[in-house]
């Protein structure tokens, strides 16, 4: 029988956890961790997404402060706000919403964060220290997506070593961290994405399968694509007719998986928790 796996009820738990992290570090030390985080335009999505950040903040006593700009902002205006937020020692982590506008370069911004402030986890200093294994997962600043989904996975008690791992999805926060976590716990792993030839042959073959594509009706993974017994983890948001889905068609795929994560509420809020956690992580930095 398929285990769901329940992304929600865990991000509580850890989120209860964090909120007496917090409370500790108050009380002991007299610092209140505060995560800075930017909105350039006026992308519905991603001012959604800030407002859960800051209401996910609030119920664990993280200090939010939310830094708008318009979307016609100069790179250099971006640059010098984080340059200031840099240099503010009340400030502890650091968050760029993604996307930004066309004309900004997000790897240039990206660059400019302190890297004991980047909660996203994307300064080459944290990359670096991810791909070269000189990190620690539970005190360095790791992509919170590839982070919440380990977490899920280990509660769940999934085994990764000697498995054949299947991400789709090759990007800097999601399949390339993905891959190197899922390498350091000795797994088999295959990357694939748009160019991948025969993508339905490798995702058959999966023992573990990640799908981060967010592209249906265009994409979608199915029944008959699945191997009997795999682990499917979908990380995919896609609103169908005002609905959000994932990249798996949950209703058949549950009947060949043997755990499975739900849209929403699976790696979704374990996401947005991790966020917290790297947000408590970096206050314990500055110090």
């Amino acid at each position: 029988m398929v285990v769901i796996m329940d992304g929600k009820a865990l991000a509580e738990k850890f989120k209860r956890d964090t909120a007496a992290r917090v409370e500790v570090v108050k009380k002991e030390r007299g610092i209140t961790p505060t995560l800075a985080t930017i909105l350039v335009g006026d992308d519905p999505s991603s001012r959604i997404y800030v407002k859960g950040k800051g209401k996910d903040c609030d119920e664990v006593g993280i200090d939010f402060r939310l830094h708008e700009l318009p979307a016609r902002t100069a790179e250099q205006k971006l640059l010098e706000l984080v340059d200031e937020l840099n240099k503010d020692r009340e400030v502890h982590g650091i968050f760029v919403q993604l996307p930004l506008p066309p004309h900004i370069d997000k790897k240039k911004v990206t660059a400019s964060i302190n890297p004991q402030k980047d909660v996203d986890g994307l300064h080459p200093h944290n990359v670096g220290k991810l791909w070269l294994g000189m990190y620690d997962f539970e005190k360095d600043l790791l992509p919170c997506t590839p982070k919440g989904i380990v977490k899920l996975l280990d509660h769940y008690g999934i085994e990764l070593s000697g498995k054949l791992a299947v991400i789709i999805n090759r990007s800097d926060l999601v399949g390339k961290p993905l891959s190197k976590l899922f390498l350091d716990r000795n797994a088999t792993v295959v990357i694939c994405h748009s160019k991948t030839q025969d993508l339905e042959k490798y995702i058959l073959a999966a023992d573990v399968l990640v799908s981060a594509v967010g592209r249906r009706p265009n994409f979608a993974v199915r029944k008959g694509m699945v191997k009997e017994g795999a682990v499917v983890v979908d990380v995919g948001m896609n609103y169908v007719g005002g609905k959000l889905q994932g990249d798996v068609d949950f209703e058949s795929v549950k009947e060949k998986a043997s755990y499975i994560t739900p849209v929403p509420g699976g790696v979704g809020p374990m996401t947005r928790v991790m966020l917290l956690y790297n947000a408590l992580i970096a206050a314990k930095l500055a110090e």
